[in-house]
C-alpha cells in the first residue's frame, strides 16, 4: 500500500504521524511509504532520517495526497487538506468529530473511510488515545501552575505551599489515563488533590497513590464545594467517540475564586466545563467569569518530540494492520470507523 504522511499545519502542532524508525518498519514490510519534506522537522526528525531508510520524500501536500492510498497523520485535516482528500483515501488521524459536525459532514461528503485515533478500542483500551491522554493529563497540571501565577492573571499561589502556608487546590474531573496523570503530578507537587469518578475501582485506586488525594463520587453537593475552593479545576473525562457531559455549569464557574485557573482536557470533544472554548497555542488563555480559561485542543504538540515517539509507537501495530489487504474484516480496526463511503458509522455518533 502507499502510505503518506503530511505535515501538520494547525498552529503549533509539531507531532509527525509517524517517527523515522516506525515509517520505516512500514518500508521493511513491503510498502511504498511517503512523507511531505520538513514533516518531521519540528519534532527534531530530518528529511535524510527518513530517506535513509528508504522513505520517499514529497515536495508538498498536494503530490503526497495525490500518491497515497491510506493518510497517516496527527490532527484532524483542517480547510487546506480537506481540498486534498479522495474518496479512495483511508485516514487515520485524530478526529474528534462529536464536537466537530462540519467537519463530518465533509468528511461525508468527500466520501473517504477515516478511522479515529480516539475510538479505536483494543480489549478495553484505548491503545492510540493513551500515551496523548497520558501528556495532555501532564501538560494540564503544568499550563496550570503556570497559569495561577500574577503576572500571568492567576491568583498568585504556589500550588504545594510551604512550612507556613496551606496547600493549594487541585480539582480532576475524570480519573482516566488523562485525569490519572495530572492527579499524581499534582500529588507529587504536595498540593491538596480532589479526583472525581463514578468508577469505584478507579477512585480507589487514586486514594491509594497518596495521602493528599480524595477521590470521590460526583455528587453534586461535594462537587459544588470543590469547584468552589478549586485554585485550578482539570477536566479529564471521556466517553469514547461522543461529546463529552458537562459536568461543571457556568454558575459553578461563577462562583470560583477570581484569577483561579480551567484546564479542560476534554474540549476537543466539546469540554465538560460550560464556559470552555477551544483555543490555540498562539493564544491558549481567555478570561470568562473571572476566571483563567486553557482550551488548547492538541496540548501534546507542546512536547512534539517526545509526543511523536510515543504516538508512533503506539499506532504502528494498527497501521501495520490498515495496511493489509482485507482490513474491514479486522475487528478491531472497523471499530475505529467513523465515516465509510459518505455515511456516519460510528454508534457514538449516530
Amino acid at each position: 500500500m502507499r502510505i503518506g504522511i503530511p505535515q501538520e499545519i494547525k498552529p503549533f502542532e509539531g507531532r509527525v504521524g509517524l517517527v523515522p524508525a516506525a515509517a520505516g518498519d512500514l518500508v521493511a514490510a513491503g510498502h511504498q511509504v511517503l512523507i511531505q519534506q520538513g514533516a518531521g522537522e519540528a519534532s527534531g526528525f530530518g528529511d535524510q532520517e527518513y530517506s535513509r531508510l528508504g522513505v520517499g520524500l514529497v515536495e508538498d501536500a498536494a503530490g503526497l495526497y495525490a500518491e497515497a492510498e491510506l493518510i497517516i497523520k496527527v490532527k484532524e485535516p483542517v480547510a487546506p487538506e480537506l481540498d486534498l482528500l479522495q474518496p479512495h483515501h483511508l485516514l487515520f488521524s485524530f478526529l474528534h468529530l462529536a464536537a466537530a459536525p462540519e467537519l463530518q459532514a465533509r468528511l461525508c461528503e468527500i466520501g473517504l473511510t477515516a478511522v479515529a485515533f480516539e475510538t479505536l478500542a483494543d480489549q478495553g483500551r484505548l491503545p492510540v488515545l493513551a500515551p496523548m491522554s497520558n501528556i495532555a493529563g501532564r501538560i494540564a497540571l503544568q499550563a496550570g501552575t503556570h497559569y495561577l501565577h500574577r503576572s500571568l492573571g492567576g491568583k498568585g499561589v504556589l500550588l504545594g505551599g510551604l512550612g507556613s502556608v496551606e496547600r493549594g487546590n487541585v480539582v480532576v474531573l475524570g480519573a482516566g489515563n488523562a485525569g490519572g496523570n495530572a492527579v499524581r503530578l499534582a500529588a507529587n507537587l504536595g498540593t491538596g488533590v480532589t479526583v472525581f469518578d463514578k468508577n469505584p475501582l478507579k477512585l480507589e485506586q487514586m486514594h491509594e497513590l497518596a495521602p493528599n488525594i480524595t477521590a470521590l463520587y460526583p455528587y453534586q453537593d461535594e462537587l459544588d464545594r470543590a469547584v468552589r475552593e478549586a485554585d485550578l479545576l482539570i477536566g479529564a473525562v471521556l466517553l469514547p467517540g461522543a461529546r463529552a457531559p458537562v459536568l461543571v455549569s457556568r454558575e459553578q464557574v461563577a462562583g470560583m475564586q477570581r484569577g483561579s485557573v480551567i484546564v479542560d482536557i476534554a474540549v476537543d470533544q466539546g469540554g465538560c466545563i460550560e464556559t470552555i472554548r477551544p483555543t490555540s497555542y498562539d493564544d491558549p488563555v481567555y478570561v470568562e467569569q473571572g476566571v483563567l480559561h486553557f482550551g488548547v485542543t492538541n496540548m501534546p504538540g507542546a512536547v512534539q518530540r517526545t509526543a511523536s515517539a510515543a504516538l508512533s509507537a503506539a499506532l504502528l501495530p494498527y497501521a501495520q494492520r490498515l495496511a493489509r489487504e482485507g482490513w474491514q474484516d479486522d475487528k478491531v480496526l472497523s471499530g475505529g470507523i467513523n465515516v465509510h463511503e459518505g455515511k456516519v458509522v460510528l454508534p457514538a455518533l449516530l
